[in-house]
């Protein structure tokens, strides 16, 4: 036996027997599938001080214009032009700087779930209409386009729609955390402003 086959079977042995499989988890204790409450969302969204614009898809374009008219925004690749009023300069993120990105007054995405009963929405950093994490911590406003049909009840539900493997940021209102004083200062890991525009048909 070699030195190095000395001292790994030492090693081995002050180990002993291997640790056991941990046992599965139970995930029945509430099953997916609940109705969803747009209402609910709504309130938990207003409830973490995002602004929510309920509307139809064809007037997008218009509430993108009221909040970030005249201003500089990153998009996705594969954000529908038409929710793009002629009004802002929207510049394509195609591998950006983080310094460009940081220098646009906001980002407009879609979105791949929300969950009402959290008031949360779920970003799929894969998908082409959502795009990079890095394009909606950086500007100062987000604005997020949600289906109606991607609101779900809980988590569970949510869980069950996404792929684990997939990029995937939880966000639940603006970015916000508190001082040693317990003082609330927003801004610090992500936007400020978060506008959630829920398409109601």
């Amino acid at each position: 036996m070699s030195g190095r086959e000395e001292v790994l079977a030492r090693l081995r042995a002050a180990r002993g027997a291997p640790p056991p499989v941990p046992a599965e988890a139970p995930r029945e204790y509430r099953p997916a599938g609940g109705a969803a409450d747009l209402d609910l969302l709504v309130d938990r969204l207003t409830d973490y001080r995002a602004t929510v614009h309920r509307c139809a898809e064809p007037e997008v374009a218009d509430v993108v214009d009221a909040v970030l008219g005249g201003r500089r925004v990153v998009v996705p690749r594969g954000l529908p032009e038409r929710w793009l009023p002629v009004s802002v300069t929207a510049v394509t993120d195609d591998d950006l700087t983080t310094a460009e990105v940081a220098a646009a007054d906001g980002v407009v995405t879609a979105a791949a779930v929300a969950v009402a009963e959290t008031g949360t929405i779920v970003l799929d950093g894969g998908a082409p209409d959502q795009g990079r994490r890095v394009i909606t911590l950086l500007p100062d406003v987000h604005i997020c386009v949600l289906r109606s049909e991607q609101v779900v009840a809980g988590v569970p539900d949510a869980v069950a729609r996404l792929d684990p493997r997939r990029p995937l940021t939880w966000i639940s209102g603006p970015s916000a955390t508190s001082d040693i004083e317990l003082n609330r200062v927003e801004g610090v890991h992500g936007p400020r402003n978060l506008h959630v525009v829920l398409l109601t048909s």
